[in-house]
């Protein structure tokens, strides 16, 4: 049976740019935890790939909560530091009081936009993103001043979200909505989290922006949608808490959240392992360049 009467009668549905300096700062931060166990192995992933050593210097981009920027600096001790950067103040602050909890010395947090951000002691050897690089408007000029941020002959390490096709967490979330909104096609290369699903794309701003030697590596894996462990209901309340899906579902209705929510929670029941939680296939291109 169609769902098409489901469908809102208005006008395509056109998902906002992600206003990381505050909702979806906040939307993450309620979530930090879950978030992070969602992609804490991609995380480990970029971190074994960079290969930090003692005495280097690096930025974080996009740190979030600081759960990179931690690991990071315990790479780089006891001579080298790291300088976590973030547009969120509110992500910033959370990541300092766990930098304090932690008692590590040569980690500090930058609230600032890195399209623009001036940070005094660069020149940096490195730099690192984990899900931090995908989001300017103008990304060519993003890189350029990220690339005055390290030195000549440093490197950057990135961890972007491959095709959505081969992001299932991604395409299975976004069916359930289109059964319940109409929402436009994707833009291709607009800001978000696909916006470097095209490696041509990415390769062409990190050439116009300076940046040589561009090496990547595929990383595939299945993700913990709601956190490990979670069950099919709970990974539903999480998605509509902070994900894309709650956004164009919000204003929706009781009627409509209903639906989408028990249609959701049938999806992930399928996917579901138990002691595992909500596991569905994740595909994330890992990036280095040189300075």
């Amino acid at each position: 049976m169609s769902n098409d009467s489901n469908i809102s009668d208005q006008q395509p549905q056109e998902l906002k740019p992600e206003d990381w300096a505050g909702e979806m700062g906040l939307k993450w931060l309620a979530s930090l935890s879950l978030f992070e166990e969602m992609i804490a192995p991609i995380g480990e992933a970029l971190l074994a790939r960079a290969a930090y050593q003692d005495g280097e210097t690096v930025i974080d981009l996009g740190c979030g909560g600081g759960a990179t920027t931690l690991a990071i600096g315990e790479a780089v001790a006891p001579s080298g530091k790291v300088m976590g950067l973030d547009i969120s103040p509110d992500l910033i602050a959370a990541a300092r009081e766990r930098a304090d909890r932690s008692d590590a010395g040569n980690v500090e947090f930058t609230c600032a936009d890195a399209a623009t951000a001036q940070l005094p002691d660069a020149p940096y050897d490195r730099l690192f993103s984990r899900f931090g690089s995908m989001f300017f408007e103008e990304p060519v000029s993003a890189f350029k001043n990220l690339h005055a941020l390290v030195r000549p002959g440093g490197r950057i390490d990135l961890a972007v979200w491959g095709p959505p096709r081969d992001n299932l967490w991604m395409m299975e979330m976004m069916g359930v909505v289109r059964n319940h909104v109409e929402i436009p096609p994707a833009v291709p290369r607009a800001p978000g989290p696909f916006a470097f699903e095209d490696l041509a794309y990415l390769g062409e701003i990190l050439d116009g922006s300076g940046f040589t030697n561009v090496d990547v590596a595929a990383y595939e894996a299945l993700q913990p949608v709601g956190g490990i462990g979670a069950t099919p209901e709970k990974a539903v309340e999480f998605a509509f808490a902070s994900m894309a899906v709650g956004r164009a579902l919000s204003d929706k209705g009781d009627a409509v959240i209903t639906a989408a929510s028990k249609e959701l929670a049938d999806v992930f029941a399928r996917h579901h392992i138990p002691g595992k939680g909500v596991m569905m296939k994740g595909k994330v291109w890992l990036v280095s360049a040189t300075a």
